[in-house]
């Protein structure tokens, strides 16, 4: 599979596409973005990019009409006095219907699309489970579907248009191109970010010239990102092999480190690409949202899903968790139980519905499969404990005189936080759930630390050479991270400095790259993990 970091796209497509940007006029760029898009996606997808091109008529045709229904009922209370308030509560009812039911169609295809390409071997294989179990002999053949590339991204950011044309934070879109531009933009086909349509869409649409600052940090961003991938991400991704598939022939000590080595591939593959996606749009001149911000430094499990995957969360949160919140239901619910429990559990209990209903699609949003979704109640599990959990704290650490906001606490907490996130990261990555649970027991049943003085971890198709490399480009990012979590805009930085020192930079990180890199015999790259979802 081609990715962000492969050849083919850093050294033919993408300088291509920004060569031909580059010296077309204006009107031809939104083309040339377009068609180089579309080009883009059937090189992973192949016809199976018609699945896209339905869902962008889909979403365009809906669109028009809601904002059709949305300006006749105007039409209509316009011809209302603003003193009968049951004759305008009847028409917004009305048209609220009409709006919710053409709402629900969208879904209906969008979702529709995704259960049925992603989720019918899941749930036949689930249900030729239960089968087995009546003894009625009747079985389901297991169809093999093939998926198209981003599927799960595209979906999500199709509807956030959908609702918010519903909701009445924007206009619906005329032009069916600008809105396909948006839906198919070529960085952001494999792993997101999941972009609103608003602003991005116009600021695309847009196709400045590129200028020679966004250009310069584009290329910064990508380098960096093409290094978190090359170095780190591909260098362990055969020791994370070995350690997954075979995990009952070694300790629990390996075995942590298995949840440790995944952990570190996943945050360096995942956020190395959409350094390289928003390097991408940098270069073109459009900012692209962050989809990272520094997430190890969360001092909990909550705080970390502020941090990690920003606009997934961000989805989640507008479009399943405030909905629901504010729903007459669970408003009355709140109500009764902050009333029954306080207003510290009242909230937190009738959140909690909420919260899992977030989860719940969260998991399966990563995959069809059992293992995702207790990645999801899992989490679901860790941020209810810790609301109901923080006035005991709050209390036990007053007690003690325990200073909550010391550097010694905060740094306990981050331990403790990427140690849960670990752990949550070896389920997401088992082979299956049973497999996940064999190993999270194999880590206490068969404690020991001899597997890492025997010589067994440098058995892993890692020697002590790759480790050094690793860890060394680990703490280079962490003190980059460390930077940006105090504000200080690197790239900024840099850039201020003389052309020569800019181009000394930028060769060094080439060279870094090609030095270091894990590639050539011998390695086996990691897909990129987020592109399957």
């Amino acid at each position: 599979m081609i990715s962000y970091c492969s050849i083919d796209y850093l050294l033919v497509f993408l300088p291509a596409v920004l060569l031909g940007y580059l010296v077309l006029p204006k009107h031809l760029r939104r083309v040339l973005l377009l068609a180089a898009s579309y080009g883009f996606f059937w090189y992973l997808s192949g016809p199976l990019l018609l699945w896209h091109v339905a869902v962008c008529a889909a979403v365009w045709l809906i669109g028009l009409r809601m904002k059709h229904v949305i300006l006749s009922r105007g039409e209509a209370l316009g011809q209302i006095e603003r003193k009968d308030r049951e004759a305008r509560r009847r028409v917004r009812e009305t048209y609220s219907r009409k709006l919710r039911g053409w709402t629900i169609l969208s879904g209906v295809i969008c979702f529709g699309i995704l259960l049925s390409l992603k989720y019918t071997p899941f749930f036949l294989q689930n249900l030729n489970a239960v089968l087995a179990r009546t003894g009625t002999g009747m079985q389901f053949e297991i169809p093999v579907i093939a998926v198209p590339i981003g599927i799960s991204f595209y979906t999500l950011q199709a509807m956030s248009y959908v609702f918010d044309v519903r909701n009445e934070k924007l206009s619906a879109e005329g032009n069916f191109f600008r809105l396909t531009l948006w839906l198919s933009f070529f960085p952001l086909l494999m792993e997101g970010p999941i972009v609103r349509y608003a602003p991005t869409a116009e600021k695309i649409w847009e196709v400045d010239r590129i200028k020679g600052e966004n250009f310069q940090k584009g290329v910064w961003r990508i380098l960096y990102g093409v290094m978190k991938k090359l170095v780190v991400a591909d260098r362990v991704n055969m020791a994370v092999e070995l350690l997954y598939t075979d995990f009952a022939k070694y300790d629990g000590g390996m075995v942590f480190l298995a949840a440790v080595l995944f952990t570190v591939q996943e945050y360096m593959e995942f956020s190395g690409t959409i350094d390289i996606v928003i390097g991408t749009g940098e270069c073109f001149g459009f900012f692209l949202p962050e989809n990272f911000r520094q997430p190890f430094f969360s001092r909990t499990i909550s705080e970390f899903w502020t941090r990690w995957h920003i606009t997934l969360g961000a989805w989640l949160r507008d479009y399943i968790f405030y909905p629901l919140s504010m729903s007459a239901p669970l408003k009355k619910l709140t109500k009764k139980c902050r009333a029954r429990f306080g207003n510290h559990y009242g909230p937190v209990i009738t959140g909690a519905v909420a919260l899992f209903a977030v989860w719940l699609f969260n998991g399966l949003w990563h995959g069809a499969g059992w293992s995702y979704i207790f990645f999801g109640m899992y989490h679901f599990t860790l941020i209810t404990a810790g609301s109901f959990i923080t006035p005991v704290v709050m209390s036990f650490c007053e007690k003690h005189s325990i200073n909550r906001q010391s550097a010694p606490y905060a740094f306990f907490q981050r331990i403790r936080t990427a140690l849960l996130v670990a752990i949550g990261e070896m389920f997401f990555r088992a082979l299956s759930l049973k497999h996940g649970l064999q190993m999270f027991v194999r880590i206490f049943r068969h404690a020991s630390l001899r597997s890492f003085v025997d010589g067994t971890a440098l058995k892993l198709g890692m020697d002590l050479q790759d480790y050094v490399i690793v860890l060394a480009v680990l703490v280079f990012v962490f003190v980059i991270s460390l930077l940006k979590e105090k504000e200080v805009n690197v790239r900024q930085k840099l850039y201020e400095k003389p052309v020569p020192v800019r181009a000394l930079i930028t060769a060094v990180f080439v060279c870094l790259i090609v030095l270091f890199g894990a590639y050539g015999a011998g390695y086996v790259p990691v897909d990129p993990i987020y592109a399957n979802f």
